[in-house]
Order: structure tokens, then sequence, then C-alpha cells
């Protein structure tokens, strides 16, 4: 069995950043123009007027300061709400993969590494733009990549379970080098109509590269000291869009075919699964949470944030112990935690341990525990 390291990461940020204030403003002529065109059923008490959102609820209930977005202005448009994405034919770069291939590009750079190093290529990320062919072939082909490729899904959780993939890979002799990336067009799949939830997400890609030590060229290496995940259903976080809605027409266009969510059992049911989880994770890699110098946490909420540290470590964690980036990306799903490796571990000295830590609907988690050599 070969020792395993991540030895690069990259990272794709999209054009548009979008404020807490543009995102209200636009919501609430939405709210605006809805309460006014039901104004009689709002009057006879048939219908609930719909609330307006502020830039200080969002900020408090998330920690979210803004986000960044493939599309601003479809968004922003009350009568829309939606980010204009046309099309691509199938002889063009897919949206995805453009992505995939961004973040892709630096993480290589960053390994030392080119198409001609990587034998596997995972796309793991929340959702597709398609059942197939593979969003991970196509990143394959457009990178020059000989080996194998596939998607994985495992919603937020898909970064962590992708490394654990591509560790057994690794170590097993199957591939020299892996290519993990997680291109989230979060956008596409929010309602940006709904109260609760309009704010929560944004846009990003990022990429790891995971190659055996002995090979490795890299100066910045982390080398993998364990992985562990975790599954249990629960439908308070969903998404029910897909191929089958097709066969029954009362459910097109419904709320559930975009993400929803119920946030607070969300939360109660969540922090103590995570925080028990990496605690026993470490357990049984003999380290103390108190000897672990930084945790990588999912980008979901603050609150959250802060709860699953202050369980880990019995005490609340600085944002140097658990960096926090969601406050400019928003929640990107399965990219939250690597963005969050990706811009705060400079700084770590040799022998310094982190962990990496995801989790979401499913429920998922999953923890990758690292090295800096």
């Amino acid at each position: 069995m070969h020792k395993v390291v991540i030895s690069g990461t990259g990272l794709f940020t999209p054009p548009h950043a979008v404020s807490n204030a543009e995102l209200v403003e636009a919501f609430n002529a939405f709210v605006g123009r809805h309460n006014a065109a039901h104004q009689a059923e709002i009057a006879a008490g048939t219908m609930e007027p719909l609330a307006e959102s502020s830039a200080e609820f969002i900020e408090k209930a998330s920690g979210i300061k803004q986000r960044f977005l493939m599309d601003k202005d479809g968004v922003l448009d009350p009568e829309r709400m939606a980010p204009r994405l046309p099309e691509r034919g199938n002889d063009e770069l897919s949206l995805q993969a453009e992505m995939a291939v961004a973040a892709a590009r630096q993480a290589l750079q960053a390994a030392g590494r080119d198409g001609a190093d990587i034998d596997m290529v995972i796309v793991a990320c929340s959702n597709m733009q398609r059942p197939y062919p593979a969003m991970a072939i196509e990143v394959q082909q457009a990178l020059g990549i000989n080996g194998y490729a596939f998607d994985v899904n495992v919603a937020c959780s898909s970064a962590t379970f992708g490394i654990q993939t591509a560790v057994n890979a690794v170590a097993t002799g199957q591939a020299r080098a892996v290519l993990m990336v997680n291109p989230e067009i979060c956008s596409a799949h929010l309602n940006f109509r709904d109260r609760d939830s309009h704010f929560i997400f944004g846009d990003a890609c990022t990429a790891v590269v995971l190659e055996r030590a002995d090979a490795a060229v890299s100066a910045r290496r982390f080398e993998i000291l364990g992985c562990k995940l975790a599954t249990v259903f629960s439908n308070n976080i969903r998404n029910n869009f897909g191929f089958l809605n097709r066969c029954d027409e009362a459910g097109i266009g419904l709320p559930d075919k975009l993400f929803v969510q119920q946030g607070r059992k969300v939360f109660k049911e969540v922090c103590p699964m995570v925080g028990e989880h990496i605690i026993a994770h470490l357990e049984s890699l003999d380290i103390a949470p108190t000897g672990v110098r930084r945790f990588w946490l999912h980008q979901a909420n603050l609150a959250m944030n802060q709860l699953i540290a202050k369980r880990v470590l019995g005490r609340e964690a600085d944002g140097v112990e658990a960096p926090v980036i969601l406050d400019r990306y928003a929640n990107t799903s399965s990219a939250g935690s690597i963005i969050a490796f990706h811009l705060h571990a400079d700084d770590l000295n040799a022998g310094d341990i982190g962990v990496i830590s995801s989790f979401g609907a499913g429920y998922s988690v999953g923890s990758v525990v690292i090295r800096k050599l």
C-alpha cells in the first residue's frame, strides 16, 4: 500500500459577485409584485402575503455577506430569478467541464504535473448538468488525460467522498495520480423566490491532485493519514429534479424540483453527528483534538461550523483554527471545505495536522485527516 499525498489544489471563482443587498433588492421586488397581483386573495385571507427579506437577516442567519455566480443578471431579474446559462452544442465544452478544467489546471500546476501524469479523474459535486456521458470523461478529454474517469454525487460531501475514492486508487496502485474536481453551479438548483433559502448558495469549482507520496514533486504536500465516511438517510435536505419528472406532468415546476430543506432540523441533527464523527476519526488515529492545527469545515452556515468546532475542541475555535470563507463565497456545496483548505493552508508548518470535513444532504459526512510534510 502506497502512502498518498495531496500535492496540489485549484480554485475557479465565477466572475460575478453578488452582495446580500443586491439579492434582497431583487427578492423584495418579486415579493411586492406577487403580493400586488394577489391582493384580493390576501385581503380575503385565502392567501398569506410573502414577507420581504433583508441583508441584515441574511448575515445574522448564515454569516454570508456575498456570493459568486456564473450569471448575475438573470438571478437579479425579479421576473426571472434564475441564472441565464445558454445551452451549448454537443461539440462545445460543457459549462461544468469549463469550470472544472480551469480549477484543474491550477491544481496540476501546483502539483508540478500535467495531464500525462494523471490516471484517473473524478468529478464530484451535488448536481451534474447531464446524466451522461459523465462530466469526468469530458474533463479527462479536455486535459489530455489517459486512464479512466467517472462522476460522484454525495451532495455537499462529494469532495471528501471523492478524496477517499482517490486515496484508495493510489494506495492500491490502480492509479499513479488522481484529479478530483468539484464544479458546483448551485445557483441553477436554488429557488431564489424562497425567503428561507434564496441567499444560501454560490457557484465555484475546486480541484485536488492526489498521488503517491514517494513520487510527488510539489513543495506543498499533505499526507493523508485517514479518511472516514458515513451516511444516514434523511429527507430534510432534498432535490427531486430528475428525468422521471417528465413521466408525471403534475410535478413539473413545483418547488421540490429545486433545493428544499428543513433548516432547523438539519442544524439540530447534523451538528452532533459531524462533531462525533470527527472526534471518533481522530481517536482511531490516536490524535487528540487539541493536536489539530486547523479544521477546514464545510461552509454552509457560520453557526453550524462554530458549534461543530466547539463540540470537537471543547471550546470556541478562532478564525485561524477554523477559517471561514462562506462570508465571501456563501455555501458552495462540495467545494466549500476545499476552498477553505486551498486558501488557508500555506501557513502550516511541517508536522501540523488538519482535518477537512464536509457534511450535508443524505445525511452524509466525510472527514480527511492530513499532515503537512
